[in-house]
C-alpha cells in the first residue's frame, strides 16, 4: 500500500468549485482497481485548505490514476483555483495490514 496526503490551498473565491470538482474526481477515483481509498477533507478553521488522502494498492497505481480522464479533467479544472502549488507527503502502511483494506 502507498498512502499519499495531498495538501491543497485554494483561493477563497474558488472553495465551492474546488470542492465540487474534487468530489467528482474522488467519486470516480474510488472505482479504480488500484485505489483502496480516496478521501477529501476540508480544514475546519480555514476552509481554503484541503487534504486529499489517496490510498493506492501498489506503487504503479498513482501513475495509472494520473492517466485517467477524470483525473486529467480535475487537474485542468482546478489548476487556476490554487492559492499556491499543492504539496504531497508519501507514507507506507503500518496498520491495518494491506489485505485488510
Amino acid at each position: 500500500m502507498l498512502i499519499v496526503h495531498v495538501h491543497v490551498h485554494v483561493k477563497p473565491e474558488h472553495v465551492e468549485a474546488f470542492r465540487q470538482a474534487t468530489i467528482e474526481n474522488a467519486s470516480h477515483s474510488v472505482q479504480e482497481p488500484g485505489i483502496a481509498r480516496f478521501d477529501v477533507m476540508q480544514q475546519d478553521d480555514d476552509p481554503t485548505r484541503f487534504v486529499l488522502t489517496e490510498v493506492y494498492r501498489d506503487a504503479a497505481a498513482p501513475a495509472q490514476h494520473r492517466t485517467t480522464g477524470h483525473y486529467q479533467a480535475w487537474a485542468e479544472k482546478v489548476a487556476g483555483m490554487m492559492a499556491e502549488p499543492r504539496s504531497r507527503v508519501i507514507y507506507s502502511n503500518v496498520f491495518p495490514a494491506d489485505p485488510d483494506w
